[in-house]
């Protein structure tokens, strides 16, 4: 059976004027928000153990960033993959599988005795990533039955963040806690996620409707070959980049051959009936400053999360600039951005009903960026501090509901999971790219430090600081910017004519 390359018109007569019950946001969304929590306990419960897992491995505390390497590598590689196969096989048939993986993951991170073992077994848990995109892509296919995919689309989505959020919260609190009840037993400590997640595998298996969504697509092996080849040599070389430095003709070697091999992908995608990933939605204009927003957004709430962590520990008095804090006081910081996200996406739905859904996401980008241009000339104090964090937080969150939400709506309707996945994607690459990049600009001054013994040349510079929040700034308001491209009311229940 041959398909048309060509996207389908979306059709006519979604449109609704009826007001959206909560009762029937709350029918769709069910299990779903447990496996959202799920997702956050994943996300926040190991944080407050990495020092104790370092230690129980026998690894130098630097050695920890292999663990998050990995992780987006491999969930910038599964998200895509399911996603789109989402699209074929079915949503939820996708969502439990990654399920299953993620499990099996988290059962071997508390049975893993070496680096090596536990890198692996940390890697895949990375398939959850790709929950919240297979989420939006059921809750859209249902919703279209209802009559109001837009609306109710939202309001979940809000919803399933505020539980992800929650559930960050929660595993954070719990993660630092358990492990002094269980007299430092770390593999004692780590089964809790795991059982979180065999339970989420019932959840989804048991609770989750199929949404009966199915484009007839075949399967794009050749295409995956080439975004795994593509993406592997772009995160070696953002490895590489970290360990070696810029001048290494290695990093660059990795990063040139990444793109070539990307350029091959794009060319087959382009000849394929059923591609993997179908660049003629996303170069359409509704869609295309969407998945750049994604990306760009990854700077900010993939990469910037660190140097805002040693920042907050950074001794004034030594170096100048800091708030000289104790790991517990940075998670006063922490709190209030989570809470601040859990905020922002909870009013998403309310601001895009007033201001529709284009304006709301250039609002939630200025805010972003307002939020870290704000410590270009407010840094000095914790309450500079936490104001400059709330308010990147309340458009973070918004963006982090908004974004998979948008694209569905701006997807033909047999590429909504390929569509919500993405933003998952471009979001991890963008992460990745940010954290090597801010890697660099925070190198202080190491050479000499171990002989001399003085603090301060641990510290990064103040510059490399103010290098960081411009950069997540500025990319903010480009995006902000970019936005502005996307048609009026394309994002909405009934496509403008533009």
């Amino acid at each position: 059976m041959n398909h048309s390359p060509t996207p389908p018109v979306r059709p006519a007569g979604l449109v609704t004027h009826a007001p959206v019950r909560w009762g029937a946001v709350a029918s769709i969304v069910g299990f779903l928000a447990l496996v959202e929590i799920t997702s956050g306990i994943l996300q926040g419960y190991y944080t407050p153990l990495m020092t104790d897992i370092a230690r129980h491995l026998g690894i130098h505390d630097a050695d920890v960033n292999w663990f998050e390497a990995a992780q987006l590598m491999v969930s910038a590689l599964a998200v895509p993959l399911l996603a789109s196969l989402g699209d074929i096989f079915g949503h939820k048939r996708m969502l439990l599988i990654s399920a299953i993986v993620t499990a099996a993951a988290s059962w071997a991170v508390v049975f893993a005795g070496s680096f090596t073992t536990f890198l692996i077994a940390w890697a895949f848990q990375g398939f959850y990533a790709v929950w919240l995109p297979l989420e939006i892509a059921i809750i859209f296919s249902r919703s279209r039955k209802l009559g109001a995919p837009g609306p109710i689309t939202r309001r979940a989505a809000g919803l399933l963040v505020g539980a992800l959020e929650l559930g960050v919260i929660g595993g954070a609190l719990a993660g630092g806690a358990l492990i002094g009840v269980f007299g430092g037993n770390l593999a004692l400590t780590m089964v809790v996620p795991a059982v979180a997640t065999t339970l989420c595998i019932f959840a989804v298996g048991f609770g989750v409707p199929d949404d009966g969504a199915r484009s007839g697509a075949k399967i794009d092996g050749g295409g995956f070959g080439y975004l795994a080849v593509g993406l592997l040599l772009l995160t070696s070389g953002l490895s590489f980049l970290r360990i070696n430095g810029p001048s290494s003709p290695l990093v660059w070697g990795c990063l040139v051959l990444g793109l070539a091999v990307l350029y091959v992908f794009y060319r087959h995608e382009n000849k394929q009936d059923d591609p993997l990933i179908d660049f003629k939605v996303l170069f359409a204009r509704s869609m295309w400053p969407l998945q750049l927003t994604a990306g760009l957004f990854g700077v900010s709430v993939l990469g910037a999360q660190i140097p805002m962590s040693t920042f907050a520990r950074t001794d004034p008095a030594v170096n100048g600039y800091g708030l000289g804090m104790s790991a517990s006081g940075v998670s006063i910081i922490i709190g209030a951005y989570v809470l601040s996200l859990l905020i922002g996406a909870l009013l998403f739905p309310v601001a895009a009903r007033l201001l529709g859904t284009r304006m709301t996401l250039v609002a939630a980008n200025t805010l972003v960026g307002i939020g870290y241009l704000m410590f270009l000339p407010l840094h000095g104090s914790l309450t500079q501090v936490l104001t400059n964090m709330i308010v990147a937080g309340l458009g973070s969150g918004a963006l982090v509901a908004a974004l998979p939400a948008a694209a569905a709506a701006a997807a033909p309707f047999n590429r909504t999971g390929m569509a919500t996945g993405l933003t998952n994607a471009v979001k991890t690459i963008g992460g990745s790219f940010a954290s090597a990049i801010f890697g660099l600009a925070l190198i202080g001054q190491v050479a000499g430090a171990a002989s001399e013994g003085a603090a301060e040349n641990f510290a990064a510079p103040l510059a490399g600081y103010m290098i960081v929040w411009a950069i997540c700034g500025v990319t903010a308001i480009v995006c902000a910017l970019a936005l502005l491209a996307v048609p009026r009311g394309a994002l909405e229940d009934a496509p403008a004519n533009v």
